[in-house]
């Protein structure tokens, strides 16, 4: 279900600056046109605070609204305050689709659950050290390193390494086959998430089949993996048989389904 939003779902995007790199707003922005439209971008910070200057040019650049919210007391969070204030207020407005919430802070648990308790899409966008309670909590939950990667990728020269690229595909894939047949953990769960959904005749459309996945762990994400694609990852972990059929509306596309291999 959540693969599948629409262009057209109205986002809210609220950012905890305490908690969020500056350096990746670019492509965590990107990252989110692909669930929906971000009608609302707030981001919230002490911003008398050097620690956010780094944010300061990104403001503008990308039309956020900056929230301030001074540090009354040592040792207590106001911004984490002031943001779940003005999510509660968004989310009686009944004009929005689904949040976005942007932190590494487990305090937004029981806010993303109260979102979604309201029929609500919540995506959630931090590090890999963010308490597995906030991730669960998210319909879908993104880590920032992959957004990470994009930048890295994007700035790097691959004209510069193309050829020793392409000499070390065929290790590199074989390599990255092998830890991923070795991942018990990924292994269980692509399992999980195929019998959850498969078929009288063991087919399974890949799109609910991600779906699911995305249920079962909202984490997941192909681009953990290296792959930028599920279809990718499916193929070179050899767990299941690819079939490709025609698209009913569409020459030029294939749909694709996968059967667990005996």
């Amino acid at each position: 279900m959540v693969e599948m939003q629409s262009g057209m779902t109205k986002l809210a995007v609220l950012i905890d600056a305490d908690n969020a790199s500056a350096d990746l707003i670019e492509f965590l922005l990107k990252e989110i046109t692909k669930y929906g439209t971000a009608h609302v971008k707030r981001i919230y910070g002490d911003w008398t605070n050097s620690q956010l200057t780094k944010w300061k040019p990104k403001l503008n650049q990308f039309a956020i609204q900056p929230i301030q919210q001074f540090a009354y007391t040592v040792g207590k969070n106001a911004t984490d305050s002031a943001l779940i204030i003005d999510a509660m207020d968004l989310l009686y407005t009944g004009n929005f689709d689904g949040f976005c919430i942007v932190s590494s802070d487990s305090d937004f648990t029981r806010l993303a659950s109260r979102i979604r308790e309201a029929g609500l899409v919540v995506y959630g966008f931090g590090e890999k050290k963010t308490p597995e309670a906030f991730i669960s909590a998210c319909d879908k939950f993104i880590y920032t390193e992959i957004l990470r990667q994009l930048r890295d990728s994007s700035e790097s020269d691959l004209a510069e390494h193309k050829v020793d690229k392409s000499s070390a595909r065929g290790s590199l894939d074989a390599t990255t086959s092998q830890k991923l047949n070795n991942n018990s953990a990924l292994i269980t769960l692509l399992k999980d998430a195929y019998e959850a959904v498969d078929e009288e005749d063991g087919w399974v459309h890949l799109g609910v089949f991600g779906a699911q996945l995305t249920k079962l762990s909202p984490s997941f994400d192909a681009r953990n993996y290296h792959y930028k694609k599920l279809s990718e990852l499916i193929r070179a972990i050899d767990l299941f048989e690819v079939r490709e059929t025609p698209h009913s509306k569409s020459s030029t596309v294939k749909d694709l389904h996968i059967r667990l291999k005996s």
